[in-house]
């Protein structure tokens, strides 16, 4: 095993993320990175100093013949609890079959979420149809026909989440146990993530730009006085940019985030695994909270050009709840 991937793996061992272990050492994380994709080779001191803070000597770190089942000594650990835990190891079949896997599915997972979020912009549209004046049906058989096309659709998408969560659930150790990864698969890995990382940034930018900037037709609409009909048409256009640009970064964070999951890197570490154990449930809970209001509010009062206010509204509060809960741990 050669110097950079007996980096990773310590790292790894440790719970430690690239910006940890270059705090550590006093280094640039893009330092770290260079070493651990074996495009630079770490000074002796900086070598002696792993060794320390690994707990692990240098001739082990220098010498490709000797490997961790060398290390008598060695244990994975959890590192908040302090109890001896297993990694589960990954071979290089198994982190492509997953990544191919990911590379299929997440088309159709930003395709449903857009879905989700296009539902009832067909129906606050049915509702705009039905004031323009001579418009052959009234707001009665419009609601209607908006109602079971919003249901047929959210029906639609969550079939196919739970369709392909069932295909996902055998790799779901990724995301909360210790992995170790077996001899290529970090190289492998980062060469793909190095290689979607110019469409990660430019998707994520477009689709923030198009959630921004969804408000503008609806305010200008407002701000000019237009008819009622055209300022709820609006809002179906503010859904539809939005059910655009969540799309990219569905595409975009899914794709980045089952690269941090073999790397362990991200909201994927150790730490950040033992996080997401212990607060899942209550994250869960939070959006079926936020689900059931949104459905709630918006089947009672009919006011769907409103309702979607929710929304945005809840992502802040994750957000600043997600915050206190990492602080705290």
């Amino acid at each position: 095993m050669i110097l950079a991937d007996k980096i990773i793996n310590e790292r790894k061992r440790n719970g430690w993320s690239q910006e940890e272990l270059a705090e550590q050492l006093g280094v640039s994380r893009q330092s770290i990175s260079k070493w651990e994709g074996a495009q630079a080779i770490p000074d002796i001191q900086k070598i002696i100093k792993m060794a320390e803070i690994f707990g692990v000597s240098t001739d082990y770190l220098l010498k490709d013949e000797m490997e961790p089942a060398d290390l008598a000594e060695r244990t994975a650990v959890s590192v908040d609890s302090g109890d001896a835990e297993e990694c589960v190891k990954v071979s290089l079949e198994e982190a492509n079959a997953y990544l191919e896997l990911e590379e299929k599915l997440t088309p159709r997972l930003a395709n449903m979420v857009s879905l989700c979020i296009a539902a009832p912009a067909f129906l606050i549209l049915c509702v705009a149809l039905s004031l323009i004046p001579g418009f052959p049906l009234g707001e009665g058989p419009m609601v209607a026909i908006g109602v079971v096309t919003l249901l047929v659709l959210i029906g639609i998408a969550v079939f196919f989440f739970v369709f392909d969560g069932m295909k996902r659930s055998k790799f779901e150790y990724l995301e909360t146990s210790p992995i170790e990864t077996m001899y290529g698969v970090t190289g492998m890995v980062r060469e793909r993530a190095n290689a979607f990382e110019q469409r990660r940034i430019s998707m994520t930018a477009i689709g923030v730009i198009l959630c921004v900037a969804s408000v503008i037709p609806l305010v200008a609409t407002s701000v000019i006085g237009a008819e009622g009909y055209l300022i709820v048409m609006m809002v179906t256009l503010l859904l539809a940019m939005v059910a655009v640009g969540v799309n990219l970064l569905v595409r975009a964070g899914n794709r980045a985030g089952a690269y941090q999951k073999l790397l362990q890197e991200g909201d994927y570490t150790i730490r950040a695994k033992e996080r997401n154990e212990k607060y899942g449930g209550l994250f869960t809970a939070f959006w079926l909270l936020a689900v059931g209001v949104y459905l709630g509010w918006s089947f009672i009062s009919d006011k769907w050009q409103y309702t979607w206010i929710v929304w945005p509204i809840a992502v802040g509060i994750f957000v600043f709840l997600k915050m206190i809960f990492t602080k705290k741990d």
